[in-house]
């Protein structure tokens, strides 16, 4: 069967389709609307004789058919796209092309990521950079990412990682007023005494705040009617007096130095696991990505 640049163009569309799982997400991907998409899915269907997708107002589902050409598509599309990225090195860093799609977790987004782009576009202005930042447990293959970044203890076990940081101290803040109305917890069993700021993770369950001194170490399911999962309202709940927040020291330190935040159990506060940049082995870094790799490790904003 001879293929020209519509067949191409159409299995390009079908291909997004499939990963995402939805015509909007897909849409996003290709710079296109999502009925411009199903339009042009339809044409392609009935060009072919076969239906590749079953539509529902509320889900994305392949055919048989479906299922059978994204097995036969993926390998050869991403042997196409490492084909045309490896042109990048026959160019000059400044003249590089191609896109990075990430998804990271907020910390990473802001900690990591958020002092190192600009100098990356700096040096390489022809590469995009499309940041999805989730805490959710999200699959980057699903999600069509070519990488995600989550700390190092929840890495899924079949993708190859890349440590991006030294590991991270983690403690308790609270305000000057709220500690002045409470008092000052002594030891972490008196935190049953506190409102705490309790703190969803990825996968829905509640997470246990952690603490370490002299080899003892203890994991509690704080008290507190406030459950969040974004720092940035943890933390203006914290300098509003809210309740005690657990955060990493270099989300916390600017509000501490201001003095809005106080630490406190400071003899407590445990090391956690750095970032780490994780992918599928079987797929060829983009150029792009190892370009960010090399920054970020050159940076170290977070040290390394």
């Amino acid at each position: 069967m001879r293929i020209d640049r519509t067949d191409l163009a159409d299995l390009g569309t079908f291909l997004a389709i499939a990963r995402h799982r939805s015509f909007r997400r897909a849409g996003l991907e290709l710079g296109v609307s999502a009925s411009a998409l199903s339009h042009a899915l339809k044409a392609m269907e009935a060009r072919l004789g076969v239906r590749l997708v079953n539509r529902t107002s509320r889900s994305v589902t392949l055919t048989a058919a479906g299922e059978d050409l994204l097995a036969s598509l993926d390998a050869p599309f991403a042997a196409i796209g490492s084909a045309l990225d490896g042109l990048n090195g026959h160019r000059a860093p400044a003249e590089a092309t191609g896109r990075i799609r990430l998804n990271v977790l907020e910390h990473a987004s802001t900690l990591l990521l958020a002092p190192v782009l600009p100098l990356f576009h700096d040096r390489h202005p022809k590469i995009e950079v499309d940041v999805r930042v989730s805490n959710d447990l999200l699959d980057v293959v699903e999600t069509g990412a070519d990488a995600g970044i989550r700390y190092g203890g929840t890495v899924p076990q079949d993708m190859v990682a890349q440590r991006l940081s030294a590991e991270l101290r983690w403690a308790v803040v609270g305000s000057p007023a709220y500690l002045g109305r409470h008092g000052t917890p002594d030891h972490p069993r008196d935190l049953a005494a506190h409102r705490c700021l309790r703190i969803r993770l990825g996968d829905e369950s509640l997470y246990r705040w952690e603490f370490e001194r002299a080899g003892e170490m203890i994991a509690l399911d704080v008290p507190g009617a406030v459950t969040i999962d974004n720092t940035q309202f943890a933390l203006a709940l914290a300098v509003a007096g809210g309740g005690l927040a657990y955060l990493p020291e270099p989300c916390i330190a600017p509000l501490v130095e201001r003095g809005e935040l106080r630490v406190v159990l400071a003899d407590w506060a445990p090391m956690g696991p750095g970032f780490h940049l994780y992918y599928p082995g079987r797929r060829q870094l983009p150029t792009g990505l190892r370009f960010l790799i090399d920054l970020i490790r050159e940076v170290k904003p977070l040290g390394l």
